[in-house]
């Protein structure tokens, strides 16, 4: 597993449906993950640190949590299958670990708001991720070699 961060929530441009794109904090990968406008505000809400008057759904469900003496330990998406992902919620509660089933955005909006880490397994990221390249410039490699080599005494000359 690999620990990931919500980079963006929005509109995809060309299909103009909601996604948000999960980055690990090189941002070697990024994973898009389609979701639903409902999530899509949830996620939004939660990344600007907005309150809202009543609570939203993925407030209810955390104070729900804490109040039957529990605690959001971290979020995980695991699988995917035919297209679709699938994530778990782990809580804690009495020094034992409880393991939900879950959609990954809803498991995104609660981990935002219980501010813990949301994970990605390593397969999923091989297989869905966009992995960023590292294109080398023959240029700025010779460059960096010539800086590399400088020494004060090539500025007094």
């Amino acid at each position: 597993m690999l620990q990931m961060r919500v980079k963006v929530v929005g509109l995809d441009p060309q299909s103009m449906v909601p996604v948000v794109i999960l980055t690990d904090a090189e941002e070697h990968y990024a994973l898009p993950v389609v979701i639903g406008p409902a999530e899509a505000n949830a996620i939004a809400v939660a990344m600007e640190g907005l309150a809202a008057p009543r609570p939203l759904t993925h407030d209810l469900l955390l104070s729900t949590i804490k109040e039957l003496g529990a605690a959001v330990d971290r979020v995980a998406i695991t699988e995917l299958k035919d297209d679709v992902f699938y994530a778990r919620v782990f809580l804690k509660r009495n020094g034992q670990m409880l393991e939900l089933d879950a959609r990954p955005s809803d498991s995104i909006a609660l981990a935002l708001r219980a501010g813990v880490p949301i994970f990605v397994s390593e397969e999923i990221l091989s297989e869905s991720a966009i992995v960023k390249q590292v294109v080398e410039d023959p240029e700025l490699e010779e460059f960096r070699s010539f800086l590399k080599n400088l020494t004060p005494d090539d500025f007094r000359r």
